[in-house]
């Protein structure tokens, strides 16, 4: 409850900040793609037309299609208002022995907007579906934080035959506490205030919201915080955020208990929005299931500290 009446009042500094001369100062109107494509989607990032739209995508490492299982190409989701970017230590150290693939989920980074304004699980799993199948991928391993967890989770039920191996990371699936959330989603998912974020950005609510989901604030860098803006502003973003916000972060039980693969469970014990209770959730209900948690990792353990976080993964894929 501690953090949620800090939260509200931070929310309500925020509405007064909005008022008069804070409007002004904060004005931030959608950005196009192309101007934001020179910073942050040099080589190896491209766009591909999938399913009506042009999407970001970082596709590194051998190609090698007759790969054993130990070397399998790696398809990596980002979670709620992330990108592709939260993935690159992980991509770095990986990509010398296999076939990484990551992308900006529709609705974030330098995708944009879903077409149909639908941001359900279901149409995410069919997005990565078709997206793999784009690739040339056909067995593969996956890998999820928060929202990317839960449509990897998802992914696995309906592709069993080809989802050889399951990372989640602080996935969502049994729900989130709205106290918890950070302040930038607080303000996506409240009627009146995401009309006015709609048109603004104080940049100290995105980094109050990147900080809020590290374990270790301090990690938080001014260029963290502006590509966090970027992709925030990027032209559709706010609203397919909104969207997303009403979507929910409740899946189906069933489907979980119902995975067979080889699943590697990663968590921070400091993770606020989906704390570590659901790593034990997940780890009772995935049957031989391995759990790490890191005790002073937040939300974005793989992003928050990826050397040690990938050594985990490296460790689970050699097995």
């Amino acid at each position: 409850m501690k953090l949620f009446y800090k939260s509200a009042l931070l929310l309500l500094g925020a509405v007064v900040f909005f008022g008069g001369a804070g409007l002004v100062a904060t004005w931030a109107p959608d950005r196009p793609v192309t101007e934001l494509a020179a910073r942050w989607a040099p080589p190896p990032s491209k766009f591909i037309t999938l399913l009506g739209q042009q999407v970001h995508v970082r596709d590194e490492g051998p190609r090698d299609t007759g790969a054993p299982d130990s070397a399998l190409p790696i398809v990596l989701l980002h979670g709620t208002s992330a990108s592709l970017h939260t993935w690159e230590g992980w991509a770095r150290d990986l990509r010398g022995g296999r076939r990484v693939v990551s992308f900006d989920l529709p609705g974030f980074g330098l995708t944009g907007p879903n077409p149909e304004n639908d941001y359900s699980i279901a149409t995410y799993v069919k997005f990565v579906t078709a997206m793999v199948n784009s690739l040339g991928i056909q067995r593969f391993v996956l890998a999820g934080n928060s929202l990317g967890g839960q449509i990897a989770w998802a992914t696995a039920a309906a592709l069993p035959d080809r989802v050889a191996r399951l990372i989640l990371v602080d996935a969502s699936g049994y729900g989130v506490d709205a106290r918890n959330a950070p302040l930038g989603f607080i303000l996506a998912g409240l009627p009146v205030a995401r009309d006015v974020m709609a048109y603004t950005l104080p940049r100290g609510i995105v980094e109050a919201s990147v900080r809020s989901v590290y374990g270790q604030p301090e990690k938080v860098t001014p260029e963290l915080v502006d590509l966090y803006v970027d992709m925030t502003l990027r032209a559709g973003n706010r609203k397919a955020l909104s969207r997303r916000i009403d979507q929910g972060y409740t899946g189906d039980v069933a489907q979980i208990k119902a995975l067979r693969m080889p699943t590697l469970i990663l968590w921070g014990g400091r993770d606020q929005l989906i704390p570590p209770d659901h790593a034990q959730r997940f780890a009772s209900d995935i049957v031989g299931s391995k759990l790490v948690v890191f005790d002073d990792l937040g939300h974005v353990p793989h992003e928050e500290d990826p050397a040690r976080t990938v050594a985990q993964v490296k460790r689970f894929l050699a097995n």
